[in-house]
Order: C-alpha cells, then structure tokens, then sequence
C-alpha cells in the first residue's frame, strides 16, 4: 500500500527541468541588481544596494540571498574555479557593499549577481567551456590581495619601529 502512495507521488510531480532551476537563479540575480529602471536613462538597480543601505542588516541578508545562486551553481556541476570566482563576487560585493553611501553605489554598478548568473550559464554541467579566463582572474585576485597585504605589514611594521624609536630615543 505505501509502496503504491510513494509511486503515485513521483507520477504526479514531474521532475524539474533544468530551465526551470536556472529560471530561479535567472529572476534572483533580475531582482537584486536590475529590477527598478532609473527614470531618463538605460540604466538599473535591484533591491540589493537598495537593501544594502539598512546599516548592519542589508549587506548580510543580500549577501545570502546572493549565496542562493552560488549553492544552485554548485548543484549544476559548476567547476571549482568559477565556484570560488562567484564567492569572490558575493565577498567583494558585501566588503565594498558595506561602506556607508560608497558602497551602495558601488553595489549599483558592480552587480555581482548578475555576474555570477552568467558565470553559471557559461559553466553549468550542459555547457562546458574553458575556464581559463576564471583561472588567470583567480590567480590575479590572490597576487592583488597578497600585495596588499604585505604592503599592510610592511607598513604598520615601519610605523611600530618608528613609535618605538620615539619612545626609546633611539636616532
């Protein structure tokens, strides 16, 4: 008897094509970066900077919402490469995101969720390309982080040698 339930079940839902789970993925990245025209110009914006400016609360839950594409990229066999390609998109969009009125400008224009839609229709397990070009943007990401970063070092190294040449007198 249970066996016949579960059969009619899987009879009466049909699977879920997969334009459909890129539809949703599609309208996500539609209403977090160009779903509202601006009057006079070509140009739009999405519910995403515009959440972005409730302070504390907005980059964070746009930041999830965002991750929702990266989670169906990574169930469309999407390669690792682009994977972490698209989290740098969502980080560097809540990162620069959370910057008071900067941020939301530049949440505006960066429209990571679009760029990440793309990144998935170019990628998805149906459309396999090369993923050089996301390869040689990873790897120019991490050189520019590590630049910066020993950059910070060096600089606050500088500045601890010379506040302790000041306290101890040293020339």
């Amino acid at each position: 008897m249970n066996e016949k339930v579960q059969e009619i079940e899987t009879e009466v839902l049909p699977p879920e094509s997969e334009d459909r789970k890129d539809e949703f993925a599609r309208l996500l990245a539609y209403i977090l970066d160009d779903l509202i025209p601006i009057p006079g110009t070509k140009y739009r914006i999405g519910l995403d900077p515009l959440i972005g400016l409730i302070p504390g609360l907005g980059d964070t839950s746009t930041a999830a919402f965002s991750s929702l594409i990266l989670v169906h990229a990574l169930r469309a066999g999407v390669p690792r490469v682009v994977l972490v390609r698209m989290a740098f998109n969502i980080l560097i969009n809540s990162i620069l995101g959370a910057l008071p009125g900067v941020g939301d400008v530049f949440s505006a224009w960066f429209k990571s969720n679009q760029q990440n839609y793309r990144l998935l229709k170019r990628h998805s397990a149906r459309a396999r390309v090369s993923t050089t070009s996301d390869w040689i943007f990873l790897i120019l990401l991490v050189a520019v982080v590590l630049a910066v970063a020993l950059t910070m070092a060096l600089a606050i190294g500088y500045l601890a040698y010379q506040m302790v040449s000041v306290l101890f007198g040293w020339s």
